[in-house]
């Protein structure tokens, strides 16, 4: 071998085995069983055969970051009811020489409107019915501490959705107004239980910070924070929540453009006791039903 063709395969020899070699940070591959990774991201195509599917998901923990991929599936029933534009949850399985995506759980559909940034969160799941049992999530209430719908176990729950820019006084501020003379007539009524709440939580993560909720709060509580706590949703938790309870959110960039209204009872079980779509309930109405949950015991028939 001549020194020009030894200098090439010395190149050569150098880029392949760099090319090789795993990146800083990136795990280790693994020799034997394959990794599983956690992973949400929202369909973008679907091969004929159905043993592909392209996803735009988010940072995978551990793996890699959020981009746009194809994905190959070992199991064509995992796309069983799924569709472009539904965002999921799934495994990410990696082994030494494969890689491909397993139990897909359907979220939620998502009509996006690319061109001028318009989202709408608007789920097609069937809606909960009384008696079946709310999925828990995560919220950020006004203290900025992490709460759960599960930790109200015990206590008969009231929950509206709003977000404190909303201008129109016959939508959110109604929703407050309502809470705050529920508020008043339950404590007013004699002999009732004191295992109940009301939560007002609010869509709009990208503004309605503790500080925000706060003041927000204070205006509709006058000072009294007694059985009535505010809290926010992050993307994700809506996502979760929309459609079962058939939330519908439009937005544009960081504004929300257009939202339903949804206000939902949780006996102590966190079971839907009942929900009052629209604005043209009462107060009355809703101080009855909670009450009826909070007194409802445990285990016991809706």
């Amino acid at each position: 071998m001549n020194k020009k063709h030894l200098n090439l395969f010395i190149m050569f020899w150098l880029l392949a085995g760099t090319g090789c070699k795993p990146k800083p940070g990136a795990p280790a591959a693994n020799h034997t069983d394959p990794r599983f990774y956690d992973a949400r991201g929202v369909v973008r195509q679907i091969a004929d055969d159905r043993r592909k599917a392209t996803i735009q998901h988010e940072a995978i923990a551990g793996y890699m970051p959020a981009m746009t991929m194809e994905f190959p599936l070992k199991d064509t029933n995992e796309l069983n009811g799924i569709a472009p534009a539904d965002e999921i949850t799934f495994k990410l399985a990696v082994g030494e020489n494969e890689d491909w995506i397993e139990d897909i759980q359907f979220v939620a559909h998502r009509i996006e409107n690319v061109t001028n940034g318009v989202v709408m969160i608007h789920g097609t799941a069937p809606e909960l019915k009384p008696g079946d049992r709310l999925p828990d999530c995560e919220l950020m209430d006004e203290n900025g501490s992490l709460i759960h719908f599960s930790d109200f176990r015990g206590k008969a729950v009231a929950f509206t959705f709003f977000f404190s820019r909303c201008p129109l006084p016959d939508y959110c501020p109604r929703m407050s107004k309502n809470f705050c003379d529920t508020r008043t007539l339950i404590l007013a009524t004699a002999d009732a239980p004191t295992n109940w709440q009301l939560l007002s939580v609010s869509f709009d993560p990208g503004f309605d910070n503790p500080e925000v909720l706060t003041n927000y709060a204070n205006f509709y509580r006058k000072g009294d924070a007694s059985h009535w706590l505010f809290a926010v949703a992050s993307p994700k938790a809506l996502t979760h929540l929309s459609p079962q309870l058939d939330l519908m959110i439009l937005h544009e960039g960081e504004n929300i453009m257009s939202h339903n209204l949804r206000t939902v009872v949780l006996d102590p079980q966190g079971r839907i006791f009942r929900q009052l779509d629209g604005k043209d309930w009462t107060p009355p109405e809703l101080a009855d039903a909670l009450l009826k949950a909070a007194r409802r015991q445990t285990n016991s028939p809706l």
